[in-house]
C-alpha cells in the first residue's frame, strides 16, 4: 500500500467534456446520503485516538447534500453501449485533504492485521495451484538422510566421543548404600575405564559399581586400581562388550592456552552433558582439598572454562580433534577452595594433564598400586607466597631430610626454601608436590633454593614412593 499521494486531491480525467448547463429541478427525494468507506477491521480491533477523530475531521471538510433550489445536480447520465459516443459527465468535487493522524493509526493497526492473515493467505495461495506452479516451502523432513557434520565441528567431535564416555555409579557396602554420580572413559579394549579416585572411593572396600553408555547399556565394573594423591583410578568392566572404542589421548604438554576444550561428563547426574570452553590456563597447582595433607589430591592442572560441575569428575575433557587431554577432577568454588563440592560452576575447572594421567594408569595396570616420585624431605603445606620451606621436623618427629635420600645427596637441609623446580617457580609446599608429580621415579630435575639469603641451584634425583599409606 502506497502513502505517497494521500491527502491530495483526485484530479478530474482530462477527457471528459463539461457539465453543461442545465434546468434545475425540484427533487422528488431527499438525496441518498453519501456512501461510507468500510471500516478498517484492524483500526476497529485496535482504537486508536487520532483514527477516532479522523471521521469528524473529513465530515467538517466536505460539503453538505443539501438539494439547492433549482433541482441541481442532475439524475445520473445512462451508461452507453460499446462504441456509442460518451455522455457528458459531471466533474468530480475536488477530495477533501485527510486528517495523517487517523491514516498513520490506520496503516499501523493494518501492519498487525497483515502478520495475522499473512499465513492464511500463502496457504489459500498455495492450494489454489491454477497455473500449475506447486510450492517451494521445504520441510525438515525433506533434509538428506546422510547429512553430516563437518569434521572438527563441537558436535562431529561429541558424536564420536561419546560412546565412548560412560556415567559410574558408586554405591559403598555399608548399610546405607550411600554413593556418588561420577565419568569415566573407554581406556583400551579390555574393558578398563580410567575416572578420578574420589569418584569410586565410597565402593572401592565392598561396594558396587556400574558404567552406564550413551546407548543406555550398563555393565558392573570392579577396581583396579586406585592413587589418591594423583586422583586417577582405573576401572575394569566386567562381561565387557567386544566393540569398545578407545577414546584417543593427545599430548597435555602441547596444549597452548587459548585451545578450544570439550568436557563430556554427567553433572549433577544429567549423563552425556557436553559443554566447550578453552584452555584459560596451564601448570596451575590445585590441592583437590584444603591443603593441609592426608588424602589430599595434588596436580598441575590445565585451567578450562568449560562448565564442569560435580559429575563431571573423571571424564574427559578433548581438544578440538576429539583426542583426550586431560581428566576432569576439580572446580573452584566461591568458598575459595579446591574441591568437589556441590557448587555451581563459574568458569574455573581443572584437569590432570593427561601425560600424567596415562603413566599412573599403565601403573596401576600393571600392578594394582600407584607409584610417586619423591625428593626426600617433607616441606610445610601451610605457607604460600615465598616458596616450599623444609621443615624442621617430620611426621611424626622423624627428620625433614631423609637421611641419604634425594634432598639429602642434592645437599639441602632444614630451613631451606625452594623457590625452582624444573624451571617452575615455586610458591607453597602444594605447588611443588604438585610439580613433583608431574616427573617420574629417577629423572634428574635442576632446583633452586634460598638459605641465610643466597640463592643455590643444584639437581636432585627423584627417588620413589610406592602406594598411598
Amino acid at each position: 500500500m502506497s502513502t505517497e499521494n494521500e491527502g491530495k486531491a483526485v484530479p478530474g480525467d482530462p477527457a471528459a467534456p463539461s457539465v453543461p448547463p442545465a434546468p434545475p429541478v425540484p427533487p422528488s427525494a431527499p438525496p441518498a446520503p453519501e456512501p461510507a468507506s468500510a471500516p478498517d477491521p484492524a483500526s476497529a480491533s485496535t482504537p486508536d485516538p487520532a483514527a477516532q477523530q479522523a471521521p469528524t475531521a473529513r465530515a467538517a471538510a466536505q460539503p453538505a447534500h443539501a438539494a439547492p433550489a433549482g433541482g441541481w445536480p442532475p439524475p445520473p447520465p445512462t451508461v452507453p453501449s460499446w462504441g456509442a459516443p460518451h455522455a457528458p459527465v459531471p466533474a468530480a468535487p475536488a477530495a477533501p485533504r485527510k486528517r495523517t493522524g487517523g491514516l498513520v493509526a490506520t496503516v499501523l493497526a493494518a501492519a498487525l492485521v497483515a502478520g495475522g492473515i499473512g499465513g492464511g493467505i500463502g496457504y489459500w495461495a498455495a492450494e489454489r495451484n491454477d497455473d500449475g506452479i506447486s510450492s517451494t516451502t521445504v520441510s525438515s523432513g525433506d533434509t538428506p538422510a546422510s547429512f553430516k557434520r563437518d569434521p572438527g565441528t563441537v558436535a562431529a567431535v561429541a558424536a564420536k566421543a561419546l560412546p565412548s564416555v560412560g556415567t559410574i555409579q558408586a554405591k559403598s557396602g555399608g548399610s546405607q548404600g550411600e554413593g556418588g554420580t561420577g565419568t569415566g572413559f573407554v581406556y583400551d579394549q579390555e574393558g578398563h575405564i580410567v575416572t578420578n579416585n574420589h569418584v569410586v572411593a565410597s565402593a572401592a572396600n565392598g561396594g558396587t559399581l556400574s558404567v552406564t553408555f550413551s546407548d543406555g547399556k550398563s555393565y558392573d565394573a570392579e577396581v583396579v586400581g586406585r592413587a589418591e594423591g594423583y586422583d586417577v583410578a582405573v576401572l575394569k568392566l566386567t562381561n565387557a562388550p567386544k566393540d569398545l572404542k578407545p577414546l584417543p589421548l593427545g599430548d597435555s604438554d602441547k596444549v597452548a592456552v587459548g585451545d578450544s576444550t570439550i568436557a563430556i561428563g554427567a553433572p549433577f547426574g544429567l549423563s552425556n552433558t557436553v559443554t566447550t570452553g578453552i584452555i584459560s590456563a596451564k601448570n596451575r597447582p590445585v590441592a583437590s582439598g584444603d591443603g593441609a595433607g592426608g588424602s589430599n589430591s595434588y596436580m598441575s592442572a590445565l585451567q578450562t572454562d568449560a562448565s564442569i560441575n560435580p559429575g563431571n569428575s573423571g571424564g574427559p575433557l578433548l581438544d578440538a580433534s576429539g583426542a583426550v587431554i586431560g581428566i576432569n577432577s576439580a572446580i573452584q568454588s566461591t568458598s575459595g577452595g579446591f574441591g568437589q563440592t556441590q557448587a555451581g560452576s563459574i568458569g574455573l575447572g581443572f584437569a590432570i594433564p593427561v601425560n600424567q594421567a596415562k603413566n599412573v594408569a599403565q601403573q596401576l595396570i600393571r600392578t594394582g598400586k600407584p607409584v610417586y616420585p619423591v625428593i626426600g624431605a617433607t616441606v610445610n603445606m601451610n605457607d604460600k607466597g615465598e616458596g616450599a620451606e623444609i621443615a624442621e621436623r617430620g611426621t611424626g618427629g622423624t627428620p625433614s631430610v631423609t637421611p641419604n635420600g634425594p634432598a639429602a645427596k642434592a645437599g639441602l637441609k632444614p630451613g631451606d626454601v625452594i623457590t625452582g623446580f624444573g624451571g617452575h617457580q615455586i610458591d607453597s609446599g602444594p605447588t611443588l608436590i604438585s610439580e613433583i608429580w608431574t616427573r617420574k621415579p629417577g629423572d634428574s630435575v635442576e632446583i633452586t633454593y634460598e638459605r641465610d639469603g643466597r640463592s643455590v641451584t643444584t639437581t636432585v634425583v627423584l627417588g620413589e614412593r610406592t602406594g598411598d599409606s
